[in-house]
């Protein structure tokens, strides 16, 4: 597992000599991810709150397209190019780089000008294209390694292209409801890539940046958690019934609770860029105990699906995109006002957006738009900081 860790990539390959923003996956992916983040959100809350009616407004609706893009382009592009960083590392090989990174970077921005713009058609050929390519590519690397291990998290991408051929059908078919099921399915799926991942990272980063710390496991909470967390968001994402769909996402908060106990988050307080990870992990027993009480029909659902876009997914991409930038550019490990700023708002954006809500009903569009506020200037301090990084070769002269 310490490979988890290994900052500076195999020598063995050929020196690379293209533009440094294609050396590695992590660059224009993280790049794209963070400026399109913060754009999508700040159009998204002004066509919300009213305040931009655009006169030509994205092919699939407002809210339609608002639910698709922030999983199967914004989350897609983060997870694309951490799975292409991380498996050049997991496996010592090549992961994509130079011109097929550029056109996998560049199917990916063409679908989403063209989900804003249309022709339908061609959004949708672009858009449904992306994710198998990443999943073919990343799995023929960890076939050629043997990296069984982590052919899971290549079907999970997989799967995750899948859900959105499944959106566009049901788009097309005029089944709106099962387009939002498909976008929260992808959602859970990527709740499962924090779990995977978080349980994989978080205790080592802890241990390693905190001395003395206690990391504790138990091994029935660790053969649980995974497939409670995956039937709960399974079960949320389907017409199941209510108590059933209750059941579950308690059994997932309990167990993504339990486990986030043993990792002692109260001493990574010093270290923001460990905390933010426990953040961000501490948002999955409060989103599914918030979808347990929305099975129950005690809060609005949305409120309690956005405990986990903003909180988890939201707090673990800042926390991710940072560390993973700043390690693999040849950096210290070490963050500073603009990363803290930045952590400090995306958790301000998933408090807001769902305390406000349950606290104040009355304000739930002004909680909104502070929220989507808190959202975009995080990720644009992230660019601000980052694309001078993500832009240049590393400072230590090693390739990636």
């Amino acid at each position: 597992m310490s490979v988890l860790l290994q900052i500076s990539p195999p020598s063995r390959q050929s020196a690379y000599r293209g533009l440094p923003v294609l050396a590695l996956g992590f660059r224009p992916f993280y790049l794209l991810a963070a400026l399109f983040g913060a754009l999508s959100i700040a159009a998204w809350v002004a066509m919300y709150a009213g305040l931009w009616i655009p006169a030509a407004p994205p092919w699939l609706g407002g809210m339609l397209w608002h639910a698709h893009e922030m999983v199967f382009g914004f989350s897609a592009a983060v997870v694309v190019g951490f799975l292409f960083t991380a498996g050049k590392n997991w496996t010592g090989l090549q992961t994509p780089q130079g011109a097929w990174l550029g056109a996998l970077a560049g199917v990916w921005l063409l679908a989403r000008v063209l989900m804003w713009t249309g022709p339908a058609w061609a959004a949708i050929a672009a858009d449904v294209a992306f994710l198998p390519l990443c999943s073919l590519s990343f799995y023929a690397i960890l076939r050629r390694a043997k990296s069984q291990r982590n052919y899971g998290l290549a079907i999970a991408l997989g799967l995750m292209g899948a859900l959105n051929i499944g959106f566009h059908a049901a788009a097309l078919a005029g089944r709106l409801d099962w387009s939002l099921y498909t976008s929260e399915a992808a959602t859970g799926l990527v709740t499962v890539f924090v779990t995977v991942i978080g349980g994989r990272v978080i205790p080592m980063f802890t241990a390693n940046a905190v001395p003395g710390v206690r990391i504790r496991r138990w091994a029935t909470v660790e053969r649980g958690v995974i497939p409670l967390t995956l039937l709960a968001t399974l079960a949320a994402a389907s017409p199941a019934p209510g108590w059933l769909v209750a059941v579950l996402a308690l059994g997932a908060a309990v167990a993504q609770g339990v486990r986030l106990y043993g990792w002692d988050s109260m001493r990574t307080l010093r270290k923001p860029i460990v905390a933010i990870l426990h953040v961000a992990y501490a948002f999955l027993p409060v989103g599914f105990l918030l979808i347990a009480a929305a099975a129950a029909g005690w809060i609005d659902r949305s409120t309690a699906l956005h405990a986990l876009t903003v909180g988890v997914i939201g707090c673990a991409i800042i926390a991710m995109i940072t560390r993973t930038a700043l390690g693999h550019t040849g950096r210290p490990l070490q963050t500073g006002t603009m990363e803290h700023l930045a952590y400090l708002l995306m958790i301000l954006a998933a408090v807001i957006r769902v305390a406000g809500p349950l606290a104040l009903p009355a304000l739930k569009l002004q909680a909104v738009t502070l929220a989507g506020a808190c959202w975009a200037t995080s990720l644009i301090l992230y660019a601000i900081k980052y694309a001078p990084f993500l832009t240049r070769p590393r400072l230590d002269g090693k390739e990636g």
